[in-house]
């Protein structure tokens, strides 16, 4: 992880290394897990307040893992969501790119489009 992740981590109270006489870090092992479970649930696209609750509840060892599954089940929403509006990116693109004839003509329809009015 980038040091410039883990000062930004440090900043908003996701992680609290002990910090030594000269004002190095101090990584204890707990610190290095909170590091690696943040870095894992970034890899699956968790906003840092998501990473927050997720690190509260995982540290909570009176959790229910209905809270655990209410978080994620909102991402997956909004994963979803935005793989939908991809998809359909995607098809519209891929139909202009379909309909250019790509050749020393300067009608496209790309640009045309790109130009309407929205």
């Amino acid at each position: 992880m980038p040091a410039k992740t883990i000062r930004y981590y440090e900043d908003i109270g996701l992680v609290r290394p002990l910090r030594s006489d000269n004002g190095y870090r101090a990584f204890r092992d707990s610190d290095i897990h909170k590091l690696a479970f943040l870095g894992r649930a970034r890899t699956f696209g968790f906003s840092i307040e998501d990473c927050r609750t997720l690190l509260d509840l995982y540290e909570d060892e009176t959790r229910e893992s209905a809270q655990v599954k209410a978080v994620a089940q909102e991402h997956l929403a909004a994963v979803d969501e935005k793989i939908a509006q991809l998809k359909s990116m995607r098809e519209t693109l891929a139909h202009l790119v379909d309909a250019c004839q790509g050749d020393h003509r300067p009608d496209c329809p790309i640009l045309k489009d790109l130009a309407k009015d929205p």
